[in-house]
């Protein structure tokens, strides 16, 4: 980009933001995207999956620099128990890397970077000592998360649980008090913290998420993944992921019996990367499990209705909004609906218990007209609120403020 103003920026991510196939992926795929249109942009992530791997070259090509550690879950997660001797929370110790830090120190000398973006908490840690300004995009407030998990396992879990918010929410304090400024996904999210940890608030706002509504749209020419005499149901998401799990589990116990009661041809379709042992339990005559597909836009463009039961998620989700996109009418816990500017019963329809559920996915099987009423105009309200472009300016108006422009030329 010779001639155009830019800041030499390091984006710190936990993990890679490439393919954009699940929810923070999709945010921080976007985010690099809005970064690297105007500036120089050094990337440094992990990467957990082998698939993932494949993409490394794709993922270069949107940045100016890139370093790729491996992660092995498993090794990481036994890395992380040193956590418990030495007090920390265990996402730090799961996430930390003796070259990617070196990496990081050289990054900051060599390519003089003027500020840092970084992506979850658990990043943050990398950004220590650096003497740049520091950006950090919480998304959530990964804490409460923790805490959440906390009553729904048994003990020892449950301890763990409880024990990681609270570690976990005084190292996320000490991170926004050294920030410039601090993300969340939603007003909602936002106030949470800004409770937690008052002495932030000031420097705390909202950066929401959006929808690609161009990638995201109907296709008359997509052809249907479901048999032609079922009526599918379908939920999308990265199916190793406890509240997606928890979300499926619920719907196939609490709510898909007394649908296919009403109607026998009823068929819930999972469909995501990495489905859980539970998840895959649920397999059989009623429910399918798809595990990843190459495209999930055909499965929601053929849904009959979206579910989306989430009890233990939080911020604003990105399945939602993809679902809403293709202009399919979408059921949605109440918690979730509240994160999303849409009109409930018009362009969003939302349900608080097993029974709302019930009621409102077999009110619009059994009213078609309404359904695509409600699907049309769920995609008119991402078109109109919820671009990348518009939700993620916040970012760009305060790197200004921070280092200026013009900061290079070259």
């Amino acid at each position: 980009m010779p001639g155009t103003a830019m800041a030499r920026l390091l984006f710190l991510v936990h993990r890679m933001p490439y393919p954009p196939d699940k929810g923070d992926k999709v945010r921080s795929y976007h985010l690099l995207r809005q970064l690297a249109a105007q500036h120089r942009v050094f990337v440094g992530c992990f990467v957990d999956d082998a698939d993932d791997e494949l993409h490394v070259d794709t993922l270069r090509a949107l940045c100016a620099g890139l370093y790729v550690r491996r992660l092995r879950p498993a090794a990481a997660r036994v890395a992380s128990l040193a956590g418990l001797i030495e007090g920390d929370p265990l996402t730090l110790r799961y996430y930390r890397d003796a070259a990617l830090g070196r990496w990081v120190r050289e990054t900051v000398e060599r390519e003089r970077i003027d500020a840092v973006i970084v992506f979850s908490s658990s990043m943050a840690q990398y950004a220590e000592g650096l003497g740049v300004p520091v950006l950090v995009d919480f998304v959530d407030v990964d804490s409460a998360k923790w805490s959440e998990y906390a009553p729904a396992h048994r003990w020892p879990l449950s301890w763990l649980y409880r024990r990681e918010g609270e570690r976990l929410l005084a190292y996320e304090r000490s991170v926004a008090a050294r920030a410039e400024r601090s993300y969340f996904v939603t007003d909602k999210e936002t106030a949470l913290f800004a409770g937690l940890a008052p002495e932030c608030a000031a420097r705390c706002e909202t950066l929401g998420n959006g929808v690609d509504a161009e990638y995201f749209a109907p296709d008359a020419a997509r052809a249907s993944p479901f048999a032609p005499d079922e009526t599918p149901l379908v939920f999308t998401g990265a199916m190793d992921y406890w509240p997606n799990v928890d979300a499926v589990c619920w719907f196939a116990q609490e709510m898909l019996p007394a649908l296919r009661a009403r109607r026998p041809d009823v068929r819930l379709h999972i469909v995501g990367r990495q489905p859980a042992p539970a998840v895959r339990a649920l397999a059989g005559p009623a429910v399918s499990v798809s595990g990843t597909v190459p495209d999930v836009r055909p499965y929601l463009q053929h849904a009959r209705v979206v579910v989306a039961p989430l009890r233990l998620a939080r911020g604003l989700q990105n399945k939602v909004l993809e679902a809403m996109a293709m202009a399919r009418p979408v059921v949605t816990a109440a918690a979730c609906a509240e994160a999303i500017e849409a009109r409930l019963g018009v362009e969003l329809a939302a349900a608080r218990s097993a029974a709302d559920f019930v009621r409102e996915i077999d009110a619009l099987l059994a009213d078609a007209p309404r359904a695509e009423a409600l699907g049309a105009a769920a995609r008119r309200c991402v078109q109109q609120r919820y671009s990348w472009a518009a939700r993620l300016q916040a970012i760009e108006h305060d790197l200004q403020a921070l280092v200026g422009a013009p900061i290079c030329t070259s």
